[in-house]
């Protein structure tokens, strides 16, 4: 069995967590060097502004350490914690491209981080404990969950599948009728893109690699996205499975809904 015909393995918060404090960091210390490099050069300027720059740096490595320290936290105890939503913006657009080339220089595989992340991401928009409607939850799916021999595409309208049980498009057929919740297939990033402009829902549960999630959790921050990885077993993009009960536990952690089993009555 080649690496592309194995089945994803679950991924783990732990090691996006470990490199987000190696990074951290990484980060005080250069911000201690900047400091310490011109600090003879500051005392001729006045004798007090090293002690005005060093109070600084102080601050803005404090922030970095106590911001690093909230989100172990909110990942640990699964609660939102103070200042968590600044924090996972943070860690979106700044600190993920860092984190990322960190991992490079280690040695470790850019997928494996993309995984991390994804899975901390989760954690964190889980962790916030919103219910929301139905009606403003959507599910987006890659055509490429659809086989791809199949006559009827439903990429439109995902109601159009027979439910021939080939591929796991009957699966989330099923669910979007027990929950009476929308799922749309995307061709690529654009659609994808354009089907949320349309829809405005509160929070997506996407499902997609490892580039495609993480790209689409950046792009459409501050909207919550839950990313859910698909599987691969005949390489990327071409009929690609997903396990239906991870997207149905998602669901049930983040719907307003007292009793799932009822949703579809």
């Amino acid at each position: 069995m080649t690496a592309a015909e194995e089945k994803i393995a679950p991924p783990r918060k732990r090691l996006f967590i470990s490199l987000m404090g190696l990074t951290c960091l990484i980060l005080v210390g250069l911000i201690f060097l900047i400091w310490w490099v011109p600090n003879r050069g500051l005392a001729n300027i006045h004798p007090n502004l090293p002690h005005i720059v060093g109070i600084a740096v102080a601050v803005l490595s404090g922030v970095a350490i106590l911001g690093t320290g909230l989100l172990v936290l909110t990942t640990a105890l699964g609660k939102d914690i103070f200042f968590t939503r600044f924090m996972r913006l943070v860690v979106i657009k700044f600190l993920l491209p860092v984190i990322e080339f960190v991992g490079r220089m280690l040695g470790i595989d850019k997928d494996g981080i993309r995984q991390s992340f994804i899975a901390m991401n989760n954690s964190l928009v889980i962790s916030q404990r919103q219910k929301i409607s139905p009606d403003r939850i959507l599910v987006l799916l890659p055509h490429c969950i659809q086989l791809f021999d199949c006559e009827i595409k439903v990429t439109g309208d995902i109601n159009k599948c027979v439910l021939c049980g080939r591929c796991d498009i009957k699966g989330l057929v099923e669910i979007s009728r027990k929950y009476h919740i929308d799922i749309s297939v995307a061709t690529g990033g654009t659609l994808a893109r354009k089907v949320i402009v349309e829809k405005r829902p509160k929070l997506v549960l996407a499902v997609a690699c490892e580039r495609d999630l993480t790209s689409g959790i950046k792009d459409c921050y501050p909207l919550p996205v839950i990313g859910i990885l698909n599987d691969r077993p005949f390489g990327p993009c071409f009929n690609t499975t997903v396990d239906v009960g991870k997207i149905d536990d998602a669901l049930s952690q983040i719907l307003l809904i007292d009793d799932p089993a009822t949703a579809d009555s």
